[in-house]
């Protein structure tokens, strides 16, 4: 995780309900901003700060978009770099800013998938430090189906499609969150624990809009590919280990970004506007 952020109190099962206001709830928006990123932000705050902003995760991933949509310019507008190293280094700099972070759960939730055993064994490899075969599998077929979606649009849609795969991976995330179980350990449980269908139903409106405003119906389309990834993670993970922990979250967010630019290719390869 991001080690920008400096938490302020110590974190408890159920500390992170409630009402943020006034300067106290900007700074916890700015906060997970800082958490997202590896922007140097240096905000002081708490993770109960943080996670009541968890329903509008997706609008930093619209931030975080825009940033991958400068470099997708620059390496294919201004440098006209051959499309395949373009999606690559397209891909590389959307890991990067995130600090890897989400990755690194993808890998660890990837293993645990793999595991034979009842759910506590599960977890238990979930979180061992080492990487088993089922995460190196997993981080292998996600980073190439990825980038070999990335190159398959257009150079002009390239920005757009970008800017709307991060906002599909946040809201991947969130609507894994808003179904799941918390495990009452570590920070996962916080942002689990400040979403609701209600706060989900706000974003994915929001999320919509933006996609609508950005690439058209394909936006769309990419929007509702993150937030299946985001309910299929969460039948897995009420399976596979009954709660669902950060790692499971940061994976919902790669797969969900994934998922996001492969639906989107698939609608423009069947004739889609």
């Amino acid at each position: 995780m991001s080690s920008k952020v400096r938490l302020e109190a110590p974190v408890r099962k159920g500390d992170g309900i409630g009402k943020a206001t006034g300067k106290s709830g900007w700074k916890g928006f700015l906060g997970l901003v800082s958490f997202s990123t590896i922007l140097p932000l240096n905000i002081h705050t708490s993770i109960q700060e943080m996670a009541r902003f968890t329903w509008m995760w997706p609008i930093i991933g619209g931030f975080i978009g825009i940033l991958v949509g400068v470099v997708a310019w620059v390496v294919t507008g201004a440098l006209h770099l051959p499309q395949l190293l373009s999606a690559a280094l397209i891909y590389s700099f959307a890991i990067i800013i995130t600090g890897l972070h989400h990755l690194d759960g993808l890998i660890d939730f990837s293993d645990g998938l793999m595991a034979h055993g009842d759910p506590e064994r599960r977890i238990e490899i979930m979180r061992d430090q080492r990487i088993g075969t089922g995460g190196l599998s997993a981080l292998l077929m996600v980073s190439l189906i990825t980038v070999t979606s990335l190159s398959a649009f257009p150079v002009t849609l390239l920005v757009p499609i970008v800017v709307v795969a991060e906002i599909a991976a946040k809201l991947g995330l969130i609507t894994c969150a808003t179904f799941s179980r918390p495990s009452g350990e570590g920070t996962g449980t916080y942002f689990i624990e400040n979403m609701n269908p209600g706060l989900l139903g706000v974003s994915i409106f929001i999320s919509l809009l933006i996609g609508y405003f950005t690439a058209q119906l394909t936006g769309v389309i990419g929007i509702v590919g993150g937030f299946i990834m985001g309910l299929l993670i969460v039948i897995l993970a009420r399976q596979k280990f009954r709660y669902t922990t950060g790692d499971v979250l940061g994976a919902s967010n790669e797969l969900s970004r994934m998922s996001s630019i492969m639906l989107m290719v698939i609608f423009l390869s069947i004739g889609g506007l």
